[in-house]
Order: C-alpha cells, then structure tokens, then sequence
C-alpha cells in the first residue's frame, strides 16, 4: 500500500509563512512569500514501517526529533510555494515506501575461476618475459 500526501491529513501538516531569503528588492522586505512545512513523523497517522523508514532516511530534512522541515521559496507566489513544499513531502514520502531487493550472495563457476587465474598467469609470463635475463 502506498501513502500519498493526500492521504495524511491537513492537521498534521503544519504551513508557516516566512521571508524569502537572498535578492528580490522591496518584495521579499514587505511580503512573506516563502513557506516553512512542518511534518511530526512520530505523531502522525502514518503506519510505523513508513515511519521507522522516514526516520531511518539519511536526509537533512529530517531532524533528530524525527520532524520533516521543507522550506519551499522558489516562486513569489505563496500558494506555488505551498504546493512545492507539498510535493517535496511526496517525494520523501515515495523514497521511504521504495524497498530495495536483497542479495542473493552467489559462487562464481569452477570454469571461471580457472579461466580468470589461467590469465592472470599468461599476464605474468608476458611480463617475467620483458625483463633481461640474469644469466649474462
């Protein structure tokens, strides 16, 4: 089963408005078109695998006390900005749900074993052959 940001629901996403940073002029003085989305992992409806996976993420938006902080400040509009910050939150959430496929430890073949010492024994022929002989 796979979770959608859809699928949590708005009270436990947290939006805060804040300042753009960097260049911008009067605007990003007087407006705050930038938003902060906070998401408590520990305190969400999600099921505990995906949060134990969510923790487990080597992300820098997850903090130590297992809260999701997205800043989202590319676009003046707030309201993209949101929507950004939101499909940020899709894609972490995507990254946890994705489960790799385990190993299967395997032998390599008698045939090749031969075929790759019978070259590297060739190769040092090749090489002992270069050098002058020692008897002159």
């Amino acid at each position: 089963m796979t979770v959608h940001v859809t699928d949590i629901p708005e009270s436990e996403i947290e939006f805060t408005a804040v300042r753009s940073s960097g260049p911008g002029g009067q605007n990003v003085n007087k407006v705050s078109t930038a938003v902060q989305l906070r998401f408590d992992i520990h305190a969400s409806s999600l099921p505990e695998d995906l949060k134990a996976r969510l923790l487990r993420l080597r992300d820098h938006r997850v903090t130590e006390g297992g809260v999701v902080i997205i800043k989202a400040q590319t676009t003046r509009s707030q309201d993209k900005n949101r929507q950004d910050a939101l499909d940020r939150l899709e894609d972490l959430l995507k990254r946890a749900q994705v489960t790799r496929k385990s190993r299967v430890r395997t032998r390599p073949s008698k045939s090749s074993v031969k075929k790759r010492l019978d070259t590297k024994t060739r190769r040092g022929d090749i090489k002992r052959k270069r050098k002058t002989p020692d008897d002159y």
